[in-house]
Parts: C-alpha cells; sequence; structure tokens
C-alpha cells in the first residue's frame, strides 16, 4: 500500500528560484503561509506545488529542468511555471485588484474585469493539470488561500475520489459584499470541491455558509453542506505558529 502523503498546494513555494545573470538561487520565500506551515509540511512525508517566484521566459530548457530536479530532490517541492503575463493578469490582476480588497470590504478599491477573470481561471486550470499529474490515490491534497479557489472542483472533475481540503487565509465577507463579486457563483461552486473548507473565524464560515444558502441554495447542518454525491464540512480553525520553535 502507497504510503499517504499530503500535498501542499499554495500560490507560492517556500522556496523561491532567482536567477542572476547565469546563477540559479534557492532561497526560503517571505511570507506567513510558508513561515506558518514549514514546520508542519516539514513533519510529513509531502510535496509543495506552487510558483517558483521565476518566469519560465527568463529560463532555457536545462536551467528548467535544474529548477525541477532540484525542487524536487532537495526540498520536496514541485514547481508550476507561470509566465509573466499571467502573474500580471492572475496575481497581481485578479488576486489583488478584485479579491483581495473586496473581501477585506475595501469596495472602493475591488476592480471587476472579465481579462483578468479569464487569466484566474487559467491559472487554476494550470495548478489543476499540474497536481493531477503528481497525486496518488491516497493522498491528500490541501490547497490554500484566495489565489487557488477554482481548484478544489477543477481537481475533483479529474479526481472524483480524491481527499481535498481547503483553507482560506484571509477574511471571507458578509454576504452583501460577496455578492458584489460577478463570478461569486463559480467562486462558491470552486471552493465545494472540497472534503473540508477552513477559515480562521466563526464569522466567517458563517459568512460563507450564508453566501452558499442565497446564491447557491445550500442548507447546512451544523456546519455540514449535503451535496448531491457528497458533503462538505466547513469549519473554524485558527491558524497558529510553532510555539516550541
Amino acid at each position: 500500500m502507497e504510503r499517504i502523503r499530503i500535498i501542499i498546494v499554495s500560490n507560492r513555494l517556500p522556496v523561491t528560484v532567482a536567477k542572476r545573470k547565469d546563477d540559479l538561487s534557492f532561497n526560503p520565500s517571505v511570507g506567513g503561509l510558508a513561515t506558518g506551515l514549514g514546520s508542519f509540511y516539514d513533519s510529513y512525508n509531502g510535496i509543495w506545488a506552487g510558483w517558483p517566484g521565476i518566469s519560465p521566459e527568463r529560463l532555457n530548457e536545462k536551467e528548467r529542468k535544474i529548477i525541477k530536479t532540484k525542487l524536487i530532490r532537495e526540498f520536496s517541492c514541485y514547481p508550476v511555471l507561470l509566465t509573466q503575463k499571467d502573474v500580471d493578469l492572475y496575481y497581481n490582476g485578479f488576486c489583488n485588484k478584485t479579491i483581495w480588497p473586496l473581501f477585506h470590504y475595501f469596495i472602493q478599491h475591488a476592480i471587476f474585469d472579465k481579462k483578468l477573470w479569464d487569466a484566474y481561471k487559467r491559472v487554476n486550470e494550470i495548478f489543476c493539470d499540474i497536481i493531477s499529474e503528481i497525486a496518488n490515490a491516497n493522498d491528500i491534497i490541501w490547497i490554500h488561500d484566495y489565489h487557488l479557489m477554482l481548484l478544489p472542483e477543477l481537481i475533483r472533475a479529474k479526481l472524483p475520489d480524491a481527499k481535498i481540503g481547503f483553507f482560506l487565509h484571509i477574511p471571507f465577507p458578509s454576504f452583501e459584499i460577496f455578492r458584489l463579486l460577478p463570478w461569486r457563483r463559480e467562486i462558491l461552486d470552486g471552493l465545494l470541491g472540497a472534503d473540508l473548507i477552513g477559515f480562521h473565524t466563526y464569522s466567517y464560515v458563517k459568512h460563507f455558509l450564508e453566501s452558499v444558502r442565497r446564491i447557491l441554495g445550500f442548507e447546512h447542518t451544523y456546519g455540514e453542506i449535503t451535496l448531491s454525491n457528497r458533503i462538505v464540512k466547513v469549519d473554524t480553525f485558527p491558524m497558529g505558529i510553532d510555539y516550541e520553535k
């Protein structure tokens, strides 16, 4: 029987690759998600999939192979290479100019642009293709944050029996705010591809469940949403730190 692995999936890897002239460097990523999950990740047999911080346009074929080999062998990380255009439209665009301000109640700063939304969908599909390649039947796939909210359902469509968790590291807004998003239904459908959805606080759970009920029509019982073929559990999991460390 294959050993169970945890596949952590996030926008960025805990390792950032940089290129200066012809030299490649591998350094720890700066950010709360990588820092907060680092100790947990080190203690499990797993792999981390995400963007290594460098665009493929800056790399030749040999360098791409070196990066992939070193990340997998030395860091148990699997790179998802995104073009600079993808990064600009998906990350700097939809993630940080649409989702982040809207979910933090800065409505006046939120931009609703279909071109940015299309890029968000495209990148989530790229992540899905990678995860579908590397996931085994017994793996637990743990997806993180607002950059990849379509990914649970995309993976579910390809791997119907996959065990999928999702955790949102930012607030989930009230229904009155969330409904302003033109693609609100697609986002909820994407999240409900997971078996377990986690938030930092009870109020975020409450907001999410209300949006699911009012937009998709699914009721819940004690945080469990019954879909046609399975149950999705929604709960509060405040993120902490490795206190001993």
